[in-house]
This record gives structure tokens, sequence and C-alpha cells, in this order.
């Protein structure tokens, strides 16, 4: 089995996959009486036809070594998981490589980030590595299909 090790999630490192949502640098703004910061438009929501939603997901926790059998990715829009406690969860993306995915790359998430996967992104599964795997997820809301699943042939073993 291949291993990928984890790396950090950073904005720099995942850019080609999409954007990090969390409060780094000062906020864009200061609101409700000077109280709140604000900050703007952090990720760039895209769908081809829909309209975007709010779902929540409560997922299974995982452990590391964690073994990779399968990624998938939806052309027709993108889709932003922000956990709703402070635990760190495992970000698996991969490259596009004439319509099947490239080799994986992990990264760990650290408290209170979020991803957004831009559309038609080779992703993992939701991974939270602790309880309770609770996400607010903003995706696609729309007629037909839009997920594509990637099996692999031979799975990748992600580890620390």
């Amino acid at each position: 089995m291949t291993r990928i090790a984890l790396q950090p999630l950073t904005a720099e490192a995942f850019a080609p996959f999409g954007d990090v949502l969390d409060t780094s640098g000062a906020p864009d703004r200061i609101i409700n009486q000077g109280l709140c910061g604000r900050f703007h438009d952090r990720a760039a929501l895209d769908f081809a036809d829909g309209r975007a939603g709010i779902s929540l997901f409560r997922a299974e926790p995982r452990t590391l070594p964690l073994v990779l059998d399968m990624v998938e990715r939806h052309p027709d829009g993108s889709q932003a998981f922000l956990p709703m406690s402070e635990a760190p969860f495992l970000v698996v993306v991969a490259p596009d490589e004439g319509g099947t995915p490239g080799r994986p790359r992990a990264f760990l998430t650290q408290a209170g980030q979020g991803v957004n996967y831009h559309r038609g992104v080779w992703h993992g599964v939701l991974c939270p590595l602790s309880a309770p795997g609770l996400f607010a997820v903003v995706d696609r809301i729309g007629a037909g299909p839009n997920l594509e699943e990637h099996w692999f042939t031979e799975p990748y073993l992600i580890e620390t």
C-alpha cells in the first residue's frame, strides 16, 4: 500500500483544491457595536445550477492510520464543511488527471478550521477524528446527480 503522510492544512497548500475557512489574520470588518470581527467572504461557492443549501452531517469518527480506497467529487457544485466543534479532522484531496484522481494528499485541520472544496475537486469522505463528528455543510441543492466516485485499484494508507 502506498503511504501518504499527513500535513498541516494551510491556505497555500490547499489552494489548488479549495478554500481554508478560518479566522486567520485580522477581521475584514468590526461589527455589532464593535464586539464582533467579521472575516468576510472566505469561500468561493460555485454552483452550475440549483442553489446553495445548508445541511447538518453527523459522521462516525475515524482513526489513523486510515485506509483510503475511494474519493469522490461533485461536478455541479462546491462543498463547504464547517465543523461544529473545535476538534481537528482529516481532509483528503487529489488532483484531477484526465478525469480520474491523481496521487491523494492528506491534511489535518487545526481547531476552528473548515474547508470548501471547489467544484469538481476529488476529495475523501468526511473524516472526523473524534466525536461528535457534527458539521454544517454548504453545498448544491438541485435536480440531477452531483456525485462521482472513484475506487482505487490499490488503496493508500494515510498515517501521521
